[in-house]
Order: C-alpha cells, then structure tokens, then sequence
C-alpha cells in the first residue's frame, strides 16, 4: 500500500495516481479514470478532479493508495 501524505488539505486524484506513479501524466492518469479503472472508497470513480481527504483510498490495478494528512 502506498500511502500519500497531504500537503493541503486535498489532493485531486489525478495528482494522486501521478504522485503513487501509477501514472506517468495528468493525460494517462484521466485515460484510466475515464475507463473506469479507479476506484476511490470501494467505488468507481470517473471525475478526474475528485478532491481526495484524510483517511480515503484509491484502488487501481490491484494497488491501493491510502491518503493521510
């Protein structure tokens, strides 16, 4: 598990998934949110500029992000 400490008190998840280098730029990272490869919280999620907070999680491609600020 990787695990992204805040800065703010957000991070979008297209930043997430670039800062866990699970994708190599802002245009791959919305690729996979748009088909439908990201989860945040158990769901799938398709808004690239969801605002992530304290205690979420992000799952793609058998890897999970935990948010921590």
């Amino acid at each position: 598990m990787e695990i992204i400490k805040l800065k703010d008190d957000h991070i979008k998840l297209g930043q997430a998934l670039k800062a866990a280098r699970l994708a190599a730029s802002g245009v791959e990272a919305k690729l996979f949110i748009l088909d439908g490869k990201v989860k945040v919280n158990g769901t799938v999620c398709l808004q690239r500029g969801k605002k992530l907070f304290d205690g979420d999680t992000v799952d793609f491609e058998g890897k999970t992000i935990k948010i921590r600020k």
